[in-house]
């Protein structure tokens, strides 16, 4: 970095060490004097985007993918635009650092009016706001700056969850020394008493118990026990699923996965092996109505061993304070020494779809779910936007190293989009597919133009079915709210600078697997057009629509 050290410089330092290689958001007067030392760092790179909204969410798919990730806005109007995804990264348990360039500090201290305030003097409006969604938040000053830009870090990669930092512009030049060591980031306590006590229930659990069964999510992707969760299930062969947000956390591709659970939705083994096991172990599960199918599962506390980040339950014993790794270690030790081989449940063959089979009639919600799944690869990063993607992409069985994202609590539709933009930054060896409605593009779809400014191998599987699909299944499939402007979807990316961008439409099984075969290892972003009938709606879906129209009417 040329010239003095200084606060920004410090900042930069501290996010580059944490494997943030790349910063997301639109720049702003209050911003600049950061973003000069941003590109000067050689550090880090900065990815301008459409939209401050569209920022955030890119933000957070690059953090799922890196382990952090940052956004920067300017005061009031940005910082405001991009809150919604920072909800969602809070939601969702997702490091995002939130850097918001502010007025100067002699500004605030006279209570100017100036531009982007609510013109009442009051500079802190946006930070009570932003105190809701992040764990940990600093106005910085040149005195506090360098403390409080490591706490802020630290707290925000101990919880998993956002941070806010704001810069005033007097603030991001001031000079600052340099960090005397790494970030020092602190973990929760684990009670050396309490995991004793916790090791000899669950000991007792488990020598009662005929059969077993794992139940995995989000969570313990979140915080890092993958590979204790896969020593878990080795250990003992024991059949194991996951939540819809969760899959992926473990191996698909293996004899013990039964599927996805989803409550009542499950499939019959699902059911059988998850609900009817004498003993459930579920780590990192949080039950949500869009997992659960409008909570329609059935698992009984009692027969259930329920690990959480800090605390585990088992019946209506609660053991805290406990880490989620060292809980599932005890488990895998545990289940090692029993030294016996869990009963697996009876799963059917896939029967084949003749239905499914490539062929020239019209493309339907079967056919692109079966050609998606040929498509994927091991180590592919998938992500599928709230609506009929999500609904179709939980029931696919993914390939071994598959990272799945979805946003499935926050459900901020058209999040993906943009998401796709930063996982693809932060993996650029991996391939990218990004699952979409054409409802969900029109939200978010200016990022199409980062994507190819990027050259971002991200394969778009755009499902044009006319309209908001999943509210027609729910409720007022022909009523006009559900429409929407009919794009030209091959087209869209040539105003955006699209030369690079490759574009086809399919509309028969045929054409998307002639399709996804010519672009199974793409050289720069592409973007395919699946045009199914706007009433056709993946099986799952039709299920969540039964249950979301019930409560609608109960709760009307």
């Amino acid at each position: 970095m040329s010239g003095h050290y200084t606060v920004s410089d410090y900042l930069v330092t501290r996010l580059a060490e944490l494997g943030i290689r790349h910063i997301f958001g639109v720049p702003g007067d209050y911003t600049l004097a950061f973003l000069d030392r941003v590109l000067a760092s050689g550090q880090v790179s900065w990815v301008g985007n459409a939209n401050e909204l569209n920022a955030a969410y890119a933000a957070d798919g690059y953090a799922r993918v890196a382990g952090a990730g940052a956004v920067v806005t300017t005061y009031g109007v940005g910082e405001l635009s991009a809150i919604n995804g920072i909800a969602g990264s809070y939601a969702e348990y997702v490091p995002v650092v939130h850097i918001v360039g502010a007025p100067s500090t002699r500004v605030q201290r006279a209570g100017a009016l100036v531009h982007h305030t609510l013109g009442d003097g009051d500079f802190e409006h946006f930070a009570r706001a932003h105190a809701e969604v992040t764990v940990a938040q600093a106005y910085l000053n040149a005195g506090n700056a360098a403390a409080e830009i490591d706490r802020v870090l630290a707290t925000m990669l101990r919880e998993r969850r956002p941070g806010y930092l704001v810069i005033p512009s007097d603030v991001a030049t001031a000079p600052a020394e340099r960090p005397l060591g790494p970030l020092q980031v602190p973990p929760p306590d684990t009670s050396a008493r309490v995991l004793e006590d916790f090791t000899a229930a669950a000991r007792v659990m488990l020598s009662r118990a005929g059969t077993l069964a794992v139940l995995a999510d989000f969570l313990a992707d979140r915080f890092d026990v993958r590979s204790e969760l896969a020593d878990l299930v080795a250990a003992g062969g024991i059949p194991y699923a996951t939540l819809s947000m969760g899959k992926g956390v473990l191996d698909e591709d293996n004899a013990g996965f039964v599927g996805t659970y989803s409550g009542a939705a499950s499939a019959k083994p699902v059911l059988a092996a998850i609900e009817g096991a004498d003993l459930l172990i579920s780590v990192g599960v949080r039950l949500t109505d869009s997992t659960t199918i409008g909570f329609s599962q059935q698992l009984d506390p009692a027969r259930t061993i329920d690990v959480q980040p800090v605390s585990t339950r088992i019946g209506n014993r609660e053991f805290a304070p406990l880490l989620m790794k060292a809980a599932v270690q005890a488990l895998v030790t545990l289940v090692t020494e029993l030294d016996r081989s869990w009963p697996q449940p009876d799963l059917p063959e896939t029967p084949q779809d003749d239905d499914a089979l490539p062929g020239h009639g019209e493309l339907r919600q079967a056919h692109l779910w079966q050609a998606v799944q040929r498509f994927l690869r091991p180590g592919d990063i998938v992500l599928a936007d709230q609506g009929t993607a999500f609904f179709g992409a939980q029931t696919m069985r993914l390939a071994a190293g598959v990272t799945f994202i979805v946003q499935a609590l926050w459900a901020s539709v058209g999040y993906s989009l943009p998401a796709a933009l930063g996982a693809a930054l932060a993996a650029p060896q991996r391939r990218t597919v990004l699952l979409i409605g054409d409802g969900a593009a029109q939200l978010t779809a200016q990022e199409f133009g980062t994507l190819i400014r990027e050259d971002c191998n991200v394969i778009t599987i755009l499902i044009n079915n006319d309209g908001y699909t999943i509210e027609r299944a729910i409720h007022g499939a022909e009523q006009h709210y559900n429409d929407i402007p009919a794009w030209n979807w091959p087209l869209v990316p040539i105003i955006m600078g699209g030369a690079t961008m490759r574009t086809a439409r399919a509309g028969t099984p045929f054409q998307l697997n002639r399709l996804l075969d010519s672009v199974a290892d793409p050289t720069g972003p592409v973007l395919l057009d699946a045009v199914l009938p706007k009433l056709d709606v993946p099986q799952l879906l039709t299920a969540v629509a039964r249950f979301a129209t019930a409560a609608n009417k109960r709760n009307g």
